[in-house]
């Protein structure tokens, strides 16, 4: 398929400290996108300082060693560039985008932002009122609080299971020394993984990186420890979350879906385009919100990452409908596991997902994010080049099947989040 990555097309190399480079040159662009991630993430913050990782991501643009915030911030606008940072559960993520010329700049910035933050005390407590401000808007969300309520009861004592409180009691407890602290531990070139894409040669692009990075010499971040065990619960758990004065309730029924390792994911990625995508919305949108005119919207949503995340139907509602809407949420996930999906909508979803690939790769970004994607779950560089035969491989029964193993009827995990409707189990 034209311009999808591939070993012929893209280059690989390893630095002598670990970080992992690929580069793709795309002569039709005159400027060029880095993005990559580190193994740190929020696995490695105590409980107690929840949003210690995301903390700390944030803060590596506001002050380094040789630039004060708004010197940084105002040689990356001389170059109409952009770098951010963004810390999630098993990583943290950075992106970045420049003309070509100025790829070397961009470079240094990010090796500042990674190797050499300060956290200037005054930017801290700036980004602490940013951060709580921003949660403040979130706890008043209703879409926000009935995945929270659900992902908390489905994975009780597990990281996938924190919530909103525990973030914000967290990002009210840490001390700039925490931050310092974390950066020092867990920041490193072990596991780095860097894709520049754009108007640059290969070859050049990797010296670029190695003159900005390969001199980073520690041995971090440590390991990640290990997931917990997850299991479902034995019957159906339901948390509600009342917030006053909101005129719609949102509806979330979760399980615990695949991890992208799980040799299923792909037939259950398909089936969840089945079950609540395709097509805008799916059999659960064409149930609760065409059919019945129950919901402002309704689909499914499956996370597919490092580990078994959530496999969520979502739908925003009047709150007089959530009883009805969530009969036929629970009805068409019945009939999903009994009956599996039709050789019809197989073909249709197969057809979406091998079309759509070429759209993804139009851009400097989109071929990024899939060498990205492709390192961090050891797919081989000519994945994308096999992956329409690998969509075209997967039968009504492969999907069937997945749909049986992750979803249990009745074991299962509903998150609530509106107006007052009675006893509730969480307040805001």
């Amino acid at each position: 398929m034209a311009g999808i990555p591939g070993p012929d097309d893209t280059l690989r190399a390893e630095l002598a400290n670990g970080i992992v480079v690929y580069a793709r040159a795309n002569p039709t662009s005159p400027s060029v996108v880095i993005a990559g991630y580190l193994p740190t993430g929020a696995l490695l913050e105590p409980k107690e300082q929840t949003g210690l990782a995301a903390f700390t991501a944030t803060m590596l643009t506001r002050g380094t060693k040789d630039y004060t915030h708004q010197a940084f911030y105002e040689t990356l606008e001389g170059m109409a560039a952009t770098l951010a940072v963004q810390a999630h559960t098993h990583t943290t993520s950075f992106r970045g985008r420049s003309l070509a010329e100025d790829l070397p700049t961009l470079l240094h910035l990010l090796a500042q932002a990674l190797r050499w933050p300060t956290f200037p005390p005054d930017e801290v407590e700036k980004r602490r009122s940013q951060l709580l401000t921003q949660l403040a808007v979130r706890m008043q969300d209703t879409a926000a609080r009935a995945a929270d309520a659900a992902h908390a009861a489905l994975y009780p004592n597990h990281p996938y299971g924190r919530t909103l409180h525990d973030l914000e009691r967290g990002i009210k407890a840490i001390h700039r020394d925490n931050l310092v602290a974390f950066h020092q531990r867990t920041y490193g070139p072990r596991g780095l993984v860097l894709a520049v894409v754009g108007a640059v040669d290969p070859e050049d692009a990797l010296a670029h990186v190695q003159r900005a990075l390969g001199d980073w010499d520690v041995d971090r971040p440590p390991p990640a420890p290990p997931l917990p065990d997850v299991q479902l619960p034995p019957r159906e758990v339901r948390r509600e979350v009342t917030l006053p004065g909101k005129s719609q309730a949102d509806v979330v029924v979760a399980t615990i879906g695949p991890s992208r390792w799980a040799k299923d994911y792909l037939p259950a990625a398909l089936g969840n385009s089945i079950l609540g995508r395709f097509g805008m919305m799916g059999r659960i949108g064409e149930a609760v919100r065409e059919r019945a005119g129950l919901a402002y919207y309704a689909y499914s949503s499956l996370s597919g990452g490092m580990g078994p995340g959530p496999w969520d139907v979502i739908a925003g509602v009047a709150p007089e409908n959530v009883p009805r809407a969530l009969d036929l949420i629970r009805a068409e996930i019945q009939r999903f596991v009994d009956e599996g999906v039709t050789a019809e909508e197989l073909a249709d979803v197969q057809s979406q997902a091998i079309g759509s690939l070429p759209l993804e790769m139009e851009t400097n970004a989109g071929v990024a994010s899939a060498l990205l994607h492709i390192e961090r779950y050891h797919l081989g560089l000519d994945y994308y080049r096999r992956y329409p035969d690998l969509i075209r491989s997967i039968t009504p029964e492969d999907v069937h099947a997945a749909a049986r193993r992750y979803w249990h009827p009745g074991r299962w995990a509903i998150g609530l989040a509106g107006p007052p409707r009675g006893h509730a189990q969480e307040d805001a």
